[in-house]
């Protein structure tokens, strides 16, 4: 698996975009609406092929048939980073290796964009979303591919969890990223951005 993007949650989509904007002083650019678990999201391309996802609950759209990804159906409080995303190739295989329950292939699209993306019945991923989200992307296009450049690149994604050698250890011969660090602590995410204004961090 590949780190794919990071994601941050705001209970309304301006409150994660905010975040975003003033966190790394950058404008993010538009996304879409996403079937099946009825959310919205805006974009920000990242260097190395990376991207930015600011996500919330689509008040416009029904309520889904099943609880939503990113567990955003129980998420309170400012809007911050709460998930990062990996790619795989061949995610029906790389589920079925895992010691953990990371989800089921759930088949989505936006516009020409097809992936599948792992999601638990919970909605809740293990330790505690600290887990990576896993995806799948079905069509030759990247959605970094499609971002205008924004001059900001991802340094480090620092994941802290309490088991944080548990989570070392799923990951370990599966994850090979320098930028990506694991460390003790309560569940959270942070993570460090090379900026046009110099290095920045997103909590």
């Amino acid at each position: 698996m590949n780190l794919d993007h990071v994601a941050v949650a705001g209970t309304v989509l301006a409150d994660a975009v905010e975040a975003v904007e003033v966190a790394l002083g950058v404008k993010m650019q538009p996304g879409g609406q996403h079937d099946v678990f009825f959310t919205h999201n805006r974009l920000l391309g990242l260097a190395d092929g990376l991207y930015l996802e600011a996500i919330a609950i689509d008040p416009a759209a029904p309520n889904p048939d099943r609880p939503r990804w990113f567990d955003l159906d129980r998420f309170e409080g400012s809007a911050r980073l709460t998930n990062w995303i990996c790619r795989s190739g061949d995610l029906a295989a790389e589920l079925k290796g895992l010691p953990v329950d990371a989800g089921q292939p759930v088949a989505l699209q936006r516009g020409d964009l097809l992936w599948q993306m792992a999601v638990p019945q919970s909605g809740i991923l293990p330790f505690d979303n600290m887990f990576p989200a896993l995806i799948e992307w079905q069509t030759d296009r990247h959605p970094a591919q499609m971002l205008a450049p924004t001059g900001c690149a991802l340094r480090r994604l620092i994941v802290s969890h309490p088991d944080a050698a548990g989570l070392s250890a799923v990951l370990s011969d599966r994850l090979a990223d320098g930028r990506v660090v694991i460390e003790p602590g309560p569940a959270g995410a942070m993570a460090e951005f090379d900026t046009p204004h110099g290095r920045r961090l997103l909590r």
